[in-house]
């Protein structure tokens, strides 16, 4: 009830998502998703739905040997992947 009252700047959650079946993946997300209005969150996760709720995606890639690469991807608008006619 205290972060609904006095929202944080930002917010770190890591692997907090873990134990969460689907539909609870669901509810965090539209949760993260209402309080991000105030708080900007960084969420640090293996789960493909958390992810898929995300704006932006950050990652490290390892593609030589002993070379890491930070890559992220920023998502500004909705598309609609369905055929159109």
């Amino acid at each position: 009830m205290q972060f609904i009252l006095k929202p944080s700047p930002f917010c770190i959650l890591d692997e907090i998502d873990a134990p969460l079946d689907d539909a609870n993946i669901d509810r965090f997300t539209r949760i993260l998703q209402d309080f991000s209005r105030d708080t900007q969150f960084i969420v640090v996760t293996h789960n493909k739905r958390t992810m898929e709720s995300a704006e932006t995606l950050y990652g490290v890639t390892m593609q030589e040997e002993g070379i890491s690469k930070l890559v992220s991807v920023r998502f500004n608008e909705d598309f609609d992947l369905a055929a159109h006619n």
